[in-house]
């Protein structure tokens, strides 16, 4: 199967059958369209096209238009996303994917942008101790030493520096899927997916 494209709705807890609880992330996930099918003969890979959401007409080119109108859709979608597959035929354009794609007990793999921080010091973005922060110490969150001075006369690459921080592609991998939620198109997965709420996410197994 490919996957799918979705929304972050926030955390909570659900409670289990033995009233444990278990901290959850909700994903609005679907329905997402097929827009587009590649197949290996042709594109050379195998792979899905599907969107999510809706742009408003203003916003949408006529190339767009003239995209999605292929798979019967009257709006371009806000989202578009490619999922790789073994065999492309598998799916036809114009096609509705769900959240009943994944079942409760199912292992999928969430992918999104985590959410940024902006130029931020060591301390926070790699966890430095500091240094002595009384007697007026000046330099309580300084790096420190960024090496020799002679030899090489410069800073090594890869030296962990202030700089931007956050809004990265992350994906987190292995997460539990608690429930499914067909109705409501929202699925509960267990722990924290990246990025903010309302962020955009892939979900794949």
């Amino acid at each position: 199967m490919p996957g799918l494209i979705g929304k972050k709705v926030g955390m909570t807890r659900i409670f289990n059958d033995e009233g444990v609880q278990i901290p959850v992330t909700v994903i609005e996930a679907g329905p997402c369209p097929v827009v587009s099918v590649r197949s290996d003969e042709q594109d050379g890979y195998n792979a899905v096209q599907l969107g999510f959401g809706a742009k408003k007409a203003k916003r949408t080119s006529k190339a767009e238009m003239g995209h999605v109108a292929k798979a019967g859709l009257e709006a371009a979608p806000r989202l578009m996303r490619e999922f790789r597959t073994l065999n492309g035929e598998e799916y036809e354009v114009g096609q509705q994917l769900t959240v009943e794609l994944f079942e409760a007990g199912d292992r999928v793999r969430v992918t999104g942008r985590s959410k940024g921080r902006g130029f931020q010091g060591v301390v926070k973005r790699h966890g430095f101790s500091g240094r002595p922060a009384s007697h007026g110490h000046p330099m309580s969150r300084n790096p420190g030493s960024l090496g020799p001075g002679t030899d090489p006369s410069r800073v090594i690459k890869g030296k962990k520096l202030p700089g931007r921080m956050g809004g990265d592609r992350q994906t987190i991998r292995n997460l539990q899927v608690v429930r499914v939620d067909g109705d409501r198109n929202l699925l509960f997965v267990k722990g924290g997916v990246p990025g903010a709420r309302d962020g955009y996410v892939l979900i794949s197994k």
